[in-house]
């Protein structure tokens, strides 16, 4: 029972759009009552009705270390002891910035935001800066955070000039987006035939996971680089929710590529809110105040997020030592085998992918590789599954075009509970 939510949301809905403080938490793809949090701990997520949940939602991937976990806890108490927010520089920053570096070779400066939304963004304006360029091209489904030359869906063509897929984007400025398939290679080579001398950068999920968890065909992500090089474009790996949770240098270190800027977010800030992009010095030196290109943010480089982050990062370097990324997919390989068995089992169509510390499940019979495909699968059938997984004591994305997260702390045991419980909910679906 959820009664103390169900009353929650209500009173919520009186004072939020929606009673939510971001659109997906409000379970409309799934249906029903959003379940509310009252702490978190390991691999579990507890709610204000006492249900305990195995949680691989995980604050929508930064919890790489599960929630709670004691050596960050202890390092923003160390941090907010000092003070929250100073408005001047800390060796924090610094020391996070040498981190990033360290990680990931295709970076040299790193300049830290607050958000995903702003690291993409400022992503886009510096590329525009760097090469006197209008256009950007993105792939459809693959969501860059809400800054309005973003929010742009595919038309019916190969390539076609967005159209804002909100009210309030004004279509002069989706136009200075171009949308094409993700997975598409043709279309990425023939878009740049047309229009290569005036698109200034490419951007693109190396992994996606706003349409699912959807895996990057062999040789996608190498046809990118080499089209992008060919015509003076840059190449932006949103590497938001794929850093550090696919392998310890990202997608781009899996899948062997180089991009020119590189946005992060989720678990550079160990479960606080933090953004920030990086790239070749040359580019990253048009930002102001070393170069022309305006951006800003009072909070950025928080004393807290930095303090967590680092924490989080020290720990993924020595926990990649013995397997941590080896660990995290299999399990989620052991989750995604269990949901195709028991469906398949069934003559349910179903499908999954796993990578990292990500997983994907879609009731969908063929293999997912785009945002039509995954727009396809049974959007009812899941919701029955979803609920039935809570209700079985696991919290799933409330939407099948969301991927799930595994943490550090998931054990055998929460993983052998999984996969029973999804035996489970297939039976009576």
């Amino acid at each position: 029972m959820r009664e103390a939510s169900e009353r929650a949301f209500q009173a919520a809905q009186q004072v939020m759009p929606g009673g939510v403080n971001s659109p997906v938490r409000a379970f409309r793809a799934v249906g029903g009552t959003p379940f509310f949090a009252d702490k978190g701990e390991g691999p579990f997520l507890y709610d204000i009705d006492g249900n305990r949940y195995i949680d691989y939602l995980l604050s929508w991937g930064p919890l790489i270390w599960g929630h709670a976990h004691p050596e960050i806890v202890r390092a923003v108490q160390e941090a907010a002891a000092k003070g929250t927010s100073f408005g001047v520089p800390t060796t924090l920053e610094t020391e996070m910035a040498e981190a990033v570096i360290a990680l990931v070779p295709s970076v040299e400066m790193v300049r830290m935001v607050n958000s995903g939304t702003e690291a993409t963004m400022s992503a886009l304006r510096l590329a525009r800066a760097y090469t006197g360029r209008r256009y950007i091209v993105k792939f459809e489904g693959c969501y860059h955070g809400h800054a309005d030359s973003l929010l742009v869906k595919a038309g019916s063509g190969v390539a076609t000039l967005g159209l804002p897929d909100s009210p309030g984007v004004p279509s002069a400025t989706a136009e200075s987006t171009l949308t094409i398939p993700y997975n598409d290679v043709d279309a990425a080579k023939a878009l740049f035939a047309e229009k290569g001398d005036e698109i200034a950068a490419v951007i693109v999920e190396p992994v996606a996971g706003n349409m699912g968890c959807v895996l990057p065909v062999p040789g996608f992500l190498q046809a990118l680089r080499e089209v992008t090089a060919e015509h003076q474009a840059l190449l932006i790996c949103d590497e938001v929710m794929t850093g550090f949770r696919v392998g310890l240098s990202g997608a781009q270190g899996r899948f062997g590529i180089t991009p020119d800027i590189t946005t992060f977010g989720k678990v550079i800030g160990g479960g606080l809110p933090v953004g920030a992009y990086g790239g070749r010095r040359d580019i990253m030196a048009l930002v102001a105040p070393q170069g022309p290109m305006y951006q800003a943010g009072t909070l950025s480089g928080n004393p807290l997020a930095m303090a967590a982050g680092l924490t989080a990062l020290r720990m993924l370097k020595e926990a990649a030592k013995e397997g941590l990324y080896e660990r995290l997919e299999a399990h989620g390989q052991a989750i995604v085998d269990a949901f195709v068995r028991a469906g398949t089992s069934r003559g349910i169509a179903v499908s999954g992918h796993a990578i990292g510390g990500m997983f994907g499940l879609f009731f969908h019979g063929g293999k997912v590789t785009n945002y039509r495909e995954s727009s396809e699968s049974d959007k009812a059938r899941y919701a029955a599954f979803f609920h039935g997984m809570l209700d079985s004591g696991v919290s799933l994305a409330p939407s099948q075009q969301e991927a799930g997260f595994l943490s550090a702390v998931h054990s055998e045991a929460e993983i052998e509970e999984t996969t029973q419980a999804i035996e489970k909910v297939f039976s009576r679906l």
